[in-house]
């Protein structure tokens, strides 16, 4: 089992920045690639994105390319997802989630081990 818990959600305005951190213990961190999703009330869970056990390979879904960065310290067994020039279509729950191997995923069903999630919350 791999326990993931998110951390760092709050309120920020429009054109804000907020950093999410992810922190993982139960089994060896470096063997998990790990993406970021996120589900807004009354809508389906989306991709945000992902990055693979090194950090050196990363994949955006385009909404949010550009503006957001996901990058992990695999000493601190914890993954970083940094948001800058916020929208309020940002507003959602953000979710962390873990997937063994080496190939980066982009559907939820590929990954194995999720956290409770943290609100994130952009006024306009």
């Amino acid at each position: 089992q791999v326990q993931l818990v998110e951390s760092g959600g709050g309120l920020v305005q429009a054109g804000g920045s907020l950093r999410v951190s992810c922190a993982a213990s139960g089994r060896t961190f470096s063997d998990y690639a790990m993406g970021w999703f996120r589900q807004a009330p009354g809508k389906e869970r989306e991709f945000v994105c992902a990055i693979n056990r090194s950090g050196s390979s990363t994949y955006y879904a385009d909404s949010v390319k550009g503006r957001f960065t996901i990058a992990r310290d695999n000493a601190k067994n914890t993954v970083y997802l940094q948001m800058n020039s916020l929208k309020p279509e940002d507003t959602a729950v953000y979710y962390c989630a873990a997937r063994f191997g080496l190939r980066l995923g982009y559907r939820g069903d590929e990954y194995e081990f999720w956290g409770q999630g943290t609100q994130v919350t952009v006024s306009s």
